[in-house]
């Protein structure tokens, strides 16, 4: 990544922080909380499909016709997308390059074991992974169509169904879902915690309000393949 550099031949501030730990942490923070904003957003607009079809497409078709008469058709669907994918890289990036420098910083076990750390702490990275080539399977199922036999354009209700109505649809969507409550879990206390928002007197109130984000967006995702499987939506 390109960053810029003084004309005096010294690093910008740009390039001092993003070469600096907490720098990275920062970015990590702030492309977390984009996301998670997205997530809010995506998960309350998942659950029209219990008000039927009409419903459900109707906010598809309205996720594409937002911002006229002043943006054309789909435009501000995109420059969501092109925020979120920056998001994500920059996330995924920072992500990487910090796990490298802290496995550079201790290149060898400790002598003394430390103190167990949460189950969502140690399956961070793993669920990042988990996440990320979820994000690439939704993306061809849900919207390319690429990866669903039978997909029709237009038909998200349906598209929706269709996914649900299978094992493995169910199986790598559950899964996702458990790494996301996981990963939400973690990162928005994390991220509270470098942007400066964390202090012994918040501690708990953040603790809280992570455990209870996590909770209702995991159980909001969820709450559609298990209403397909069910029988309640159809």
């Amino acid at each position: 990544m390109a960053l810029a550099t003084r004309t005096d031949g010294r690093p910008s501030l740009t390039r001092t922080l993003w070469r600096s730990t907490i720098g990275k942490k920062t970015v990590m923070a702030v492309s977390g909380l984009i996301m998670l904003g997205y997530l809010v957003a995506h998960m309350l607009g998942n659950l029209k499909i219990f008000f039927g079809p009409s419903e459900f497409n109707g906010y598809a078709h309205w996720l594409r016709t937002m911002g006229e008469p002043v943006l054309h058709y789909a435009w501000a669907l995109w420059l969501v997308r092109v925020v979120l994918v920056a998001a994500v890289v920059l996330h995924g990036v920072c992500a990487y390059q910090l796990s490298r420098r802290d496995l550079a910083a201790r290149p060898s076990r400790y002598v003394h074991r430390r103190a167990r750390t949460s189950y969502a702490t140690r399956t961070m990275r793993w669920g990042g992974v988990i996440l990320g080539l979820f994000i690439v399977w939704h993306l061809l199922d849900l919207t390319t169509g690429t990866v669903h036999p039978g997909f029709q354009p237009g038909h998200p209700y349906q598209n929706v169904l269709e996914t649900f109505s299978t094992w493995y649809g169910n199986t790598i969507y559950l899964v996702a879902m458990a790494a996301l409550g996981l990963h939400i879990r973690h990162g928005f206390w994390s991220a509270a915690q470098t942007l400066g928002v964390g202090n012994a007197t918040r501690e708990r109130l953040l603790k809280t309000a992570a455990n209870t984000l996590a909770l209702v967006l995991t159980a909001g995702f969820v709450a559609v393949p298990v209403a397909v499987m069910t029988g309640v939506v159809s």
